[in-house]
């Protein structure tokens, strides 16, 4: 089990901080705890919870078991940790991972990610970190995500702030601008770790990119000098690699949606399916791999006059350690050779394993609504990528 940590504000305050309120974004103290938890007891949403997670618990063991609970950290050790180990040993065949010993206990990280699905990637590496006896890290969450009610209060208790996601565009300005000041905030005054996507929204091709709007946020609250200010967040590349993409039908329709109309449009209750989804979907084998902090490569970046173009080779660094950390599987060799028409990683797999590939797309495509032989290309794409992103 984890060290424990304490929740609460911290006594000293970083300048680049003290000209912003992170009341609403950040996640709850130890002492709204009991508060917090007597709203969740009597939820009804909790109460359905529970009953898919512990169905042995009787409701007023479950209202108990909010109002014994009393800091973020035994939420998360008493609720969440429990679920999602639930839900590896129901819907894995193996659950892995490396890369630890490239951390220091001692130290706070900005974990860059990349981002597969909406609820797991993150608390995977919750999982781990517990399990390696490292503190866990706060999460970041979108607006969008985070109603007011049992998803606030659930979110918030599990170290979760909230990234909003709307605004004119002076809003998203200075919302970036407290975005950056509160991560830096978090890693620095706190000494707390901090888990964010490579990008907004999951990758729906396979294609992990990480956004340059991303680096120049965090970069808002850092100063002029490049290296220190990147230095400072102790960057590590974090990689996810699923054998079966969680939501991977939901993902294709939505790409095959999105070359029909210019802007895509979420239908209401969408992200809660891909949540469920998620959760629920086989995944086969998963492995989470902790790349290496970035620390030398940052004074290699600083030489180069252009901030634009030091912003993305930044970008670059992160990429390939995310893509040469992927652990890639059968399904993405096969889907490989499929989209190419070769054979060229036939010795990646066998034709028992092809076959099985084949009627899994096929029996996802049927599914679906738009022309077969462009859901299938991107279908295949979406396993394929991670071979061709590896392969350089």
């Amino acid at each position: 089990m984890m060290k424990f940590y304490k929740s609460e504000a911290p006594k000293n305050v970083s300048d680049f901080a003290k000209e912003f309120n992170f009341e609403v974004l950040r996640p709850y103290y130890d002492s709204e705890t009991e508060e917090v938890m007597k709203r969740l007891a009597y939820d009804k949403t909790y109460l359905k919870v529970m009953a898919y997670l512990w169905p042995n618990m009787s409701e007023e063991e479950a209202i108990q078991k909010a109002l014994n609970t009393k800091s973020p950290c035994e939420f998360q050790t008493g609720y969440m940790h429990h679920a999602i180990w639930s839900i590896i040993n129901s819907t894995t065949t193996s659950f892995t991972y490396n890369g630890t010993e490239h951390l220091d206990r001692n130290k706070a990280y900005l974990y860059i990610a990349n981002h597969r699905d909406i609820l797991l990637d993150s608390a995977l590496l919750q999982v781990i970190l517990d399990k390696e006896e490292f503190e866990t890290s706060e999460i970041t969450f979108g607006s969008n995500l985070m109603e007011q009610g049992f998803i606030t209060d659930f979110g918030k208790m599990n170290r979760m702030f909230m990234v909003k996601r709307e605004g004119t565009v002076k809003e998203l300005y200075d919302i970036s601008r407290q975005l950056s000041a509160y991560i830096r905030h978090t890693i620095l005054d706190k000494n707390v770790s901090v888990w964010i996507a490579q990008r907004n929204g999951r990758t729906k091709d396979g294609n992990d990119q990480t956004q340059t709007g991303l680096l120049k946020m965090l970069q808002m609250s850092g100063g002029k000098d490049f290296t220190k200010s990147f230095s400072e967040l102790n960057i590590v590349p974090l990689t996810i690699s699923f054998e079966y993409e969680p939501c991977d039908a939901l993902k294709v329709q939505e790409l095959y949606l999105s070359t029909l109309h210019s802007k895509y449009v979420k239908a209401p209750g969408e992200d809660l399916n891909s949540i469920i989804t998620g959760i629920q979907q086989p995944k086969g084998k998963i492995h989470v791999t902790f790349g290496k902090p970035i620390k030398s490569e940052l004074q290699e970046i600083d030489k180069v006059t252009n901030d634009n173009e030091k912003i993305k080779l930044l970008a670059s660094y992160i990429d390939k350690q995310i893509h040469q950390n992927y652990k890639l599987h059968e399904v993405n060799y096969i889907a490989y050779d499929i989209l190419n028409q070769t054979n060229v990683f036939e010795s990646n797999y066998n034709t028992a394993s092809k076959e099985n590939f084949i009627k899994y797309m096929d029996s996802n495509i049927q599914k679906l609504k738009g022309e077969e032989d462009v859901l299938k290309h991107l279908f295949l794409k979406l396993y394929a990528n991670p071979v061709v992103n590896k392969l350089g």
